[in-house]
């Protein structure tokens, strides 16, 4: 009797070549496996930090799904790196460059051999841009798993531990003090409990529509993450079956429905790096001022931490990304495809039916805590958006902040620069009590073609414990920001300052205006005195035929590599 194959992408390749099937059967694969449906199942598991430890058990349930769909699923690996880890050291200026890395690693990965779709298991700052990056490269049937939401801290705390770092420094805090934060920072696995990168991108692959109604922020602890891993599995084959790629749910309309949920969730700056790589990968534009329109419309729903006091988890029983396209639906394509192989409309209409946005609320009365507290309805909303971009003379082609994470009070300001060309020079400035009330911090050289664009958490974190600082003194740079960060911390200067952009320029004592309800970012004074644009404009001319760049400060290697690439773009 003649054997029924599904059609597979790879039957061409195994005639042409028996040693791959020859190969698959050394790797404990039955006669009967080499004719089913093959499914790349793709993970950053390893012990490098709580948000991908606990991957090679979500994949193995994704390998369940695959199995149950009559697939056969194949495991491979790329570990990520963790920001906590690099924090204060040159560490930091590889973690951006890891994104390019690991989405080349899952393109080979993903073009060694025709597969029939992809399962992707992340759940931190990288390697979720770089897995739907290299989605939209292979173009397979594609469905992303997020690795879910850390239990909270003591008292809602999250596990970040930057006042630890400052006050070690000062010598305020005593050494068992830190080691019980320590112990009790980062219960569990999963991403961690704010609104940070990670927490960030788990919900932009669901708004995308790559991830699974419900998916971003489970709890890595509960039952669901694992049934939600092998639904995954299942929704594979499904897409396959139907021949439904990544392009076709990764479209213009997605990215737009992305930026808005964006704007509702008071997400991660970062995004305005990672949003629009993986557009380019599928020859598609997303302009920052594309956010910008959004975070003027879009409103603010989500209060949890930094812009609130609430974690991660807490979102997630509130409802989640499913009640907030849910409460601005009016404002999204409905009809995008999804990896439910349904549309986003479909998907809420079932929802809804089936009573989800009710179904996780008796876990937060748990902790006393309101759904609308959490995640605010529209019509409850007090303000629009959550990021901003400012253009001006220090920022011709545009920063970033997030406002939802700043006091009212510095929403204006206007303050004396003071130049710093390393954030570590910036941080011991801070430390050591050099700095004033009023300044404007300026870190430059840490952009993307300078040191690989690493985050300035160690400053921002020394800043908002210093009562006198927090609520007074804001930071300008060229390079990027924790999602954690609070204040007015404006990032992602452009040009930034190796490529002789603007803020190469600035000098001690230059004033810096920022208005970010305006939009505004300013050198409004020269050497401590207000002057005219037109003045400010022949100062900087003057400064810019005597600077000179300064030399590569990595000429082999991979941040070599990035740093090429970033100039290319």
């Amino acid at each position: 009797m003649e054997k029924q194959v599904k059609s597979q992408r790879s039957q061409k390749a195994r005639d042409l070549w028996p040693q791959s099937d020859a190969l698959r059967m050394g790797t404990n694969w039955s006669e009967g496996d080499l004719d089913k449906l093959q499914i790349l199942v793709d993970d950053v598991w390893g012990e490098s930090h709580p948000g991908s430890v606990h991957l090679d058990r979500l994949s193995r349930d994704v390998a369940i799904g695959v199995w149950e769909s009559g697939g056969r699923p194949v495991h491979f690996h790329v570990t990520d790196i963790c920001d906590g880890w690099a924090q204060g050291h040159d560490g930091m200026n590889y973690i951006l460059a890891s994104r390019e890395t690991m989405a080349d690693m899952v393109e080979l990965h993903g073009s060694v051999w025709p597969w029939d779709g992809m399962v992707l298991i992340s759940s931190c700052d990288k390697s979720i841009p770089a897995h739907l990056m290299a989605a939209a490269r292979l173009d397979l049937p594609a469905v992303h798993v997020p690795g879910g939401s850390m239990r909270p801290g003591p008292r809602m705390s999250n596990s970040i531990l930057g006042d630890c770092s400052t006050r070690k420094k000062e010598g305020t805090i005593s050494e068992e003090e830190v080691r019980s934060r320590q112990r009790t920072a980062a219960p569990t696995c999963g991403a961690c409990q704010f609104m940070g990168t990670a927490s960030t991108m788990q919900c932009m692959a669901e708004a995308l529509g790559l991830a699974l109604p419900g998916s971003a922020l489970a709890p890595a602890t509960m039952a669901v993450i694992q049934n939600l891993a092998r639904q995954a599995g299942q929704a594979v084959i499904r897409l396959a079956e139907k021949g439904i790629t990544a392009s076709q749910i990764l479209t213009g309309k997605a990215f737009e429905n992305a930026v808005a949920i964006h704007a509702a969730i008071g997400g991660s700056t970062n995004a305005t790096l990672h949003l629009p790589a993986v557009a380019a990968e599928l020859g598609l534009e997303l302009p920052l001022e594309v956010f910008d329109r959004y975070n003027r419309l879009i409103p603010h729903l989500a209060w949890v931490q930094p812009s609130g006091p609430y974690p991660s988890e807490a979102f997630w029983f509130a409802g989640g990304i499913p009640l907030v396209q849910w409460y601005i639906k009016d404002y999204l394509h409905l009809d995008v495809m999804t990896a439910t192989g349904k549309t986003l409309g479909e998907n809420l209409a079932e929802l809804e039916a089936a009573g989800y946005f009710e179904q996780y609320l008796g876990f937060l009365h748990n902790y006393g805590i309101n759904r609308d507290d959490v995640i605010t309805p529209p019509p409850k909303a007090k303000m629009k958006g959550s990021i901003a971009v400012l253009y001006g003379n220090l920022a011709p082609e545009g920063a970033v902040i997030k406002y939802s994470a700043v006091e009212p009070e510095m929403m204006v300001h206007k303050g004396p620069a003071r130049v710093f060309d390393s954030e570590e020079d910036c941080c011991g400035a801070v430390t050591e009590g050099k700095v004033r009330p009023g300044d404007v911090l300026i870190i430059r050289y840490e952009g993307p073609c300078g040191s690989g664009m690493p985050e300035m958490l160690m400053t921002t974190e020394a800043l908002v414990i210093k009562p006198e600082l927090a609520k007074t003194t804001a930071l300008v740079t060229d390079g990027r920001f924790s999602g954690g960060t609070r204040g007015p911390c404006i990032g992602h200067v452009q040009p930034e300052a190796v490529e002789g952009g603007p803020i190469a320029l600035v000098e001690d004592g230059d004033i810096i205006e920022i208005n970010i309800p305006e939009r505004q970012l300013n050198i409004v004074g020269i050497a401590g005195n207000e002057v005219s644009a037109e003045e400010v404009a022949k100062v900087l001319e003057v400064r810019k035929q005597g600077w000179t760049a300064p030399a590569p400060r990595f000429t082999r290697g991979v941040m070599a590599k990035m740093i090429a690439k970033q100039r290319r773009r």
